[in-house]
Order: structure tokens, then sequence, then C-alpha cells
């Protein structure tokens, strides 16, 4: 199915809503009034129903009158994006409180979609309890405060120990370099021919999570470090670095080597079910870069239960090029709930998020989700801490963290990055092409003043 085609059913399909559930916050004949929480749900993400579920009981017997009306999305990331687009077209079809990423917040911002929130968090007494990282998350390019952080998080390179160690790899471990790294998926795949060494995510069928849980990995960890994509001295798209060269020669010979999965199996979005739920359960894999929610996945009560995981598996962080400081690399994003600035009642609608956010829910919707808190009092419950057994490795990665450049323009970069590491896995293009394509594509977006050749 073409994108115009998935856009004109997504349409069709919010039209349908609309006749069922009306406008947002707006009230019937007798009074009452109704909330429309629109969020992302997938198979193996469920934490927001449970947390909404909570909130909107709770939230509903403080309210009388007031219906929560909760309208989960089952699609991707992408796809989420865009049916959420679509529905801000209109007061009829826009949510009152949503489900937003972080990369998005700026340009939705731009678009209009969402509610400044300055007025309320100054009378929110829990303000004070959220980070000041947690709060920056939120803001647009004026300052203003548009969306709360739900909870961030961090990439680790898992393992399989009894991969390594059936190659003679001793556990723990942490790779210092590249090179470190290609030693070992050879070792694995010369001990277990029938083992995929390492799933590198990259291409477009798993979207922003190639270049969150792939690309980035590699390119943050040159020597341009945290300016490698966005020079922020400068404001302006990094392009003609010999670190994104790099980065891009790495996936093509971990694909062309045959120490990755097959060039087919990356591009299929649902490849992470494979992962978690069949290859490190079964040990047919050696490692990925994946979030820290990855014990979510495991932990009882999960898409994927497997109650050995916690001793089966390693976290490391992934190194940098050549083991240069700072050593290690992580990404880290985050969700955040916003309200929708066509909402009928602003208040109404901020009091169900903050109620959402509260420690007590936002305790249970960290642990279950294995996300890092980003309240401190979150933070400082012995529950959070003894969660799972990764929490402290993966927490501890926040200090070689980069985040994604928080501007308008970023989707469409990101859309390029993609494309670059699917040419190369599929051998469409060399690295040093691929690499130059991407150039001349981020110049056609920006404008050729807003590049920086490095």
């Amino acid at each position: 199915m073409n994108k115009r085609a998935a856009i004109a059913i997504a349409a069709i399909a919010i039209t349908s809503l609309v006749a069922m559930t009306g406008c947002s916050s707006s009230p019937s004949a007798s009074g009452e009034k109704t909330l429309k929480i629109v969020y992302i749900k997938t198979d193996a993400f469920t934490a927001l129903d449970s947390l909404f579920a909570t909130t909107k009981t709770a939230f509903e017997a403080a309210h009388q009158g007031v219906t929560v009306e909760l309208q989960p999305i089952a699609a991707t990331d992408d796809d989420y994006k865009t049916k959420l687009a679509l529905s801000q077209r209109s007061t009829e079809t826009a949510p009152d409180i949503f489900y937003e990423d972080t990369t998005s917040l700026r340009a939705d911002v731009d678009a209009g979609y969402l509610l400044n929130l300055d007025d309320y968090v100054s009378e929110w007494t829990d303000w004070s309890q959220f980070t000041d990282a947690a709060k920056e998350a939120g803001r647009g390019d004026d300052g203003s405060l548009y969306a709360v952080s739900l909870g961030t998080d961090t990439r680790a390179l898992w393992y399989s120990k009894p991969v390594l160690e059936a190659a003679g790899i001793a556990v723990p471990w942490q790779p210092t370099s590249w090179a470190d790294v290609l030693d070992t998926v050879k070792k694995i795949k010369a001990a277990t021919p029938d083992v995929v060494p390492f799933n590198l995510y990259a291409g477009t069928g798993t979207g922003e999570g190639s270049n969150m849980q792939g690309f980035y990995e590699l390119l943050y960890g040159t020597d341009l470090g945290a300016d490698a994509l966005y020079d922020s001295g400068s404001s302006k798209w990094v392009t003609g670095s010999q670190g994104f060269i790099d980065s891009l020669t790495f996936v093509h010979d971990l694909y062309s080597d045959g120490l990755a999965l097959t060039p087919a199996q990356a591009l299929d979005p649902n490849i992470w079910k494979n992962v978690f739920g069949e290859m490190f359960p079964q040990g047919k894999l050696g490692m990925t870069i994946e979030g820290s929610y990855s014990p979510s996945f495991w932990q009882a009560g999960g898409s994927y239960a497997w109650p050995d995981y916690a001793t089966a598996m390693g976290a490391a962080s992934f190194p940098t090029q050549d083991g240069q400081d700072p050593g290690g690399v992580s990404m880290s994003g985050g969700w955040t709930l916003a309200v929708g600035a066509k909402t009928a009642d602003p208040q109404l609608a901020f009091d169900f998020l903050a109620m959402a956010l509260n420690k007590d829910n936002a305790l249970a919707y960290d642990n279950a989700n294995s996300q890092i808190a980003v309240r401190k009092d979150v933070a400082a419950d012995p529950s959070y801490t003894a969660a799972n057994p990764f929490v402290q490795a993966v927490t501890d990665l926040v200090n070689v963290t980069h985040f994604r450049p928080a501007t308008s323009d970023y989707p469409q970069i990101s859309a390029e990055v993609q494309k670059a590491t699917e040419a190369v896995i599929t051998d469409k293009a060399t690295p040093q092409e691929a690499a130059a394509a991407y150039d001349t594509a981020i110049e056609g977006i920006v404008g050729q003043d807003n590049v920086i050749k490095k």
C-alpha cells in the first residue's frame, strides 16, 4: 500500500470515529463532558492502556458528569503520527490529550496542535518533582512548555551470554571499539553458524528505530561526537563528514559479510518481534542495540515473557569508534503527554494529564514499561530501582547519551538517514555514494545556508 492510500484510509477511519464520538470535551445536552485521549498501542506496548484505564476510573470518580474516552491507535510510530496529524485538522476530530513524540513536538507546535502549558504547570505542585531535562523535553522553540514528559530511555548493546560463551567470549562483556564488536561477531559466526551474530536495525522498514537503535549509535561515536548530525554551534546540519561514511561502512560490512540479518528481514517492520519473542529466547541471536525498555518485553506479563532473561542476557554500552572519550554511546528519546489546542476545556484536560502523571501513576508506568524515571520521587522509590536487574546499567548510560535535534525539519532528515542505510544494506549504493546522496537531499530540505561541511 502506498503512503497516499494509507493516508486516505486513515482519514476514512477518523471520519467514522467522529461520527461515533463527537467533539473534544464537548458538553452533551445534559451538561456532561467527554475527554478524548489518543495514544499509540502495539502488541508489545500496552503500558499506556493500563495507565489511562487507571486514570480514567479515578478521574471520572472525582469529576461527576465527565466521561473519559480512550482511543488507542494500533499502528507503528510513523503511522501513529500520520493518523494523529490527520485528527488535528478540525475541532471535531482533535483529541483533548494525546501521546506526543518529542521529535514531532516542535513541528506540531508550529502547526498549532498543542496548547501552551506555562500557566497550568505554574500552579501544579508536582512540577517541581520533574527533572530539568524532562522539563526541557516538552518545550517549543519559543521556550514555552507544550508537553509533559512520561519518561525517557537509553540504548544499550544487549547480548546473549550463552551465545557469547559458546564463541569463547568472557562475560560480562564490554567492547571497547567498533573493531572489538566486529571481532566478537565474527567469532560468533565461526562458532555457531546457525546464529545471527548481530541484529543492527537499518533501512526504512523499522522507521526511526533504524536510527535510534542503529545508525546513530555509530555516528555519534565518531570524532564529531554530539555534533555529528547537527552542529550545535552553528545550528546547521552536518554534511560531507568522514564519520557518516565510516558509519555506513560499518553497516555495509556487517550485512555484506553475513554477520547480520538478511536485508529482507531487516526491512520487515515487525522484525523486533522475532528478535525479542524468538531469537534471543531460543539462543539464535548474539546481540542487538535496543532500548532500556527491553526487559519489559520479557518480564512476567510482558509480550514475550521469558523467565530466564535476567541470567541469559547482558547489557553493555556501545563503544565509540576507536575507544575515544567518553568510551561509550547511547541515544535517548522519550514521549510526552500534550493537551490539544482545540480542546473545549483546557483546565479539565490538563487536570487529567496531571493525574495521569502523578507519582503513583508514573511509578507504575515506569516499572511496567522499564522507563527511566523523569520524576525525582519516582527515581528514589525502592520499587523503581528493583524493577528489573538492568535498571542501574541502563540508567548509567545517561552519562554517555545523546538526543536527536529537536527541530521542525528533523523528521525529514531522519527519513534520509534511513534511506542511506537501506541503500547500503541492499547494495544499491556504496557507503560513499549513499553519503553523497544524503548530503544532496539534506541541502534540498534545509537549503544550502543551513548545512555545514565537516
